[in-house]
């Protein structure tokens, strides 16, 4: 694959993720919970997955809408497992139109509501600790839908909670077809997105957070920045 090389530019968006005036920005569909420890945002659901099943899990939105070219970096530590979270990247209406859209069906976490309902986005896993196949043999995935196409695959350098003993700076480059993630500049997966299968490549939009419980973690320091590309290399 050609790797660019890319300059980051001005910061469109920033949030310390410090307090509860930070979450205005936020949007919640399904029973999140959430906390403010050490000046960091610690997420959880408010519902027992034993009792709720797969209604247990949600999405946390950002009310933004953000273009291509960018990178989108925060820090990440997962507090207990099992669990899995997601960011959903570039994520809008499948005719275009705002997420939000009340023509759009009401969405409440639930993952197919997501990955095979009325929005196309990318959505990244990248602490992947739900299933006990999962935590056997651990790795990052990336998904275009709608239509829950499993397009690339890496390694997940994470450890578990139990051996957990620093925070994680995550990276997530969306410049054009290209994608990369990194997790403390170590590059995970990187996939180009021709736009010749699984629909068109998808530019603009939305990013969320989504966790599966009984996964409780924390989150700080959500930057999204501008790019510029210096140049390819092989």
């Amino acid at each position: 694959m050609e790797c660019p090389l890319f300059e980051t530019g001005d910061v469109l968006y920033y949030n310390r993720l410090a307090c509860e005036q930070d979450l205005s920005d936020f949007h919640a569909e399904g029973e999140v919970n959430m906390q403010f420890i050490d000046n960091s945002l610690v997420l959880a659901s408010r519902l027992n997955p034993e009792q709720h099943g797969d209604f247990a899990h949600w999405v946390l939105w950002c009310k933004h809408d953000f273009p291509d070219r960018i990178s989108i970096e925060w820090t990440f530590k997962p507090l207990e497992e099992p669990g899995l979270c997601m960011l959903f990247f570039a994520a809008q209406g499948q005719n275009g139109e705002d997420i939000f859209d009340q023509s759009l069906p009401r969405r409440y976490g639930h993952y197919p509501q997501y990955h095979s309902g009325a929005i196309n986005t990318y959505h990244l896993s990248y602490f992947r600790r739900k299933w006990p196949d999962e935590r056997a043999f651990c790795t990052c995935n990336l998904r275009k839908s709608a239509g829950f196409h499993l397009v690339a695959q890496g390694a997940d350098p994470l450890p578990t909670v139990k051996d957990v003993k620093e925070s994680y700076q995550l990276k997530l480059i969306k410049y054009e077809q290209y994608i990369q993630f990194s997790i403390n500049n170590l590059v995970v997966l990187e996939w180009l997105d021709q736009g010749s299968e699984f629909g068109s490549m998808l530019t603009t939009g939305k990013l969320g957070f989504r966790q599966m419980a009984p996964l409780k973690a924390m989150y700080r320091d959500l930057k999204v920045s501008e790019l510029n590309q210096l140049a390819v290399t092989t």
